[in-house]
């Protein structure tokens, strides 16, 4: 078994979309970034990575490289999803944690989970996705950004 732990943060702007978990959330402020800055997608990506000692998503889709410029971070997940069966590993579980004041994530919690397991080639149940404010303190809680955590566990397949 392996364990990881990533985490993300993108700045809110206006004029953008606010893609979380492969979902695009209704919200008047997009996350700010070189691909679709999902935020939720990256922690998880270098949760695996990291249990996997390759590094993190800037290593593998550096924001220098004009082709993952806008890139939809599904599609980064499944090349990291490559990575990781190519190394012999599977999912044994994801805990994630999306740290939001604006805009609510709980509509959207089941659709997040089952790309994420989609993506990820395991159940849904070994998909875990929560969310929570910070109480309107610090740069989330002042609707400035949003922040993930994530952790991983992986299994040899």
């Amino acid at each position: 078994m392996r364990i990881g732990h990533g985490y993300d943060v993108h700045r809110l702007v206006g004029g953008r979309k606010c893609i979380v978990g492969g979902v695009d959330v209704p919200h008047t402020l997009g996350l700010l970034g070189h691909s679709d800055a999902d935020v939720l997608l990256h922690a998880i990506m270098d949760a695996i990575l990291g249990a996997l000692a390759l590094g993190d998503i800037g290593t593998h889709f550096p924001d220098t490289d004009e082709q993952y410029k806008g890139a939809d971070s599904i599609k980064l997940c499944a090349a990291v999803a490559d990575i990781m069966k190519a190394q012999g590993y599977r999912i044994g579980n994801i805990d994630a944690t999306v740290i939001a004041q604006k805009p609510k994530m709980a509509p959207y919690i089941e659709l997040m989970r089952k790309n994420i397991a989609n993506v990820f080639e395991t159940n849904i149940e070994n998909v875990n996705v929560k969310a929570t404010t910070e109480e309107k303190l610090g740069f989330t809680g002042q609707e400035l950004g949003i922040a993930a955590h994530a952790v991983c566990l992986l299994r040899r397949a």
